[in-house]
């Protein structure tokens, strides 16, 4: 269950198999079952969580009530809402299981306590929040400046075998746009 973790993290750090226990103790092996809520808005977030398996939509309800989805978390990657989280605020963010699925969760408590214990996890996290805030940068650079088909694409590049799993009004969700729209992008690139 923790190779997963430990393949991950040393993409960014070396950790001897001694560090990683150490590393690995202050997390909790929590199981979601499909359409769980761990996160929901209003909510403080006090926990980030390592995805062994499943899936996560997160997700906020713009102001006319509707769903937009900001990323899906499959395995391997990382859920949170880092605002509430690290300034301590009401979460405006959602976090849903779209399938069972199980997440190593660790506080902020115990993460502030590897920080101060393990100086190689704050390198690992620093490195970590640098990719994630790339990512965001590339997501927001997609969304105002790309087509809805080559968002899709994109999405389809980023999420291989995702679309099978979750509705076309997720990928919509996700996409900013219709599900009817997406239909219509769908048929023309698979006529092509």
């Amino acid at each position: 269950m923790s190779d997963l973790l430990y393949k991950n993290i040393s993409k960014y750090v070396n950790l001897s198999k001694e560090d990683f226990n150490q590393f690995i103790k202050p997390f909790e092996c929590r199981k979601f079952k499909k359409k769980e809520v761990v996160l929901k808005e209003g909510d403080y977030c006090a926990f980030e969580g390592f995805v062994l398996n499943g899936c996560f939509k997160i997700y906020y309800l713009n102001e006319n009530g509707f769903e937009q989805t900001l990323y899906f978390a499959v395995e391997g990657w990382w859920i949170t809402d880092i605002d509430s989280l690290i300034n301590n605020v009401p979460s405006i963010l959602n976090i849903e299981a779209l399938e069972d699925s199980e997440v190593l969760m660790i506080s902020k408590k115990d993460k502030e306590y590897l920080y101060e214990t393990m100086p190689q996890i704050e390198k690992l996290f620093r490195i970590m929040n640098q990719k994630s805030s790339v990512a965001l940068q590339r997501r927001i650079l997609s969304l105002t400046g790309k087509t809805a088909d080559k968002r899709y694409l994109e999405f389809l590049e980023k999420y291989p075998g995702l679309e099978q799993k979750i509705t076309q009004q997720q990928v919509a969700s996700y996409l900013g746009i219709t599900h009817e729209f997406l239909s219509k992008i769908r048929k023309k690139i698979f006529e092509k």
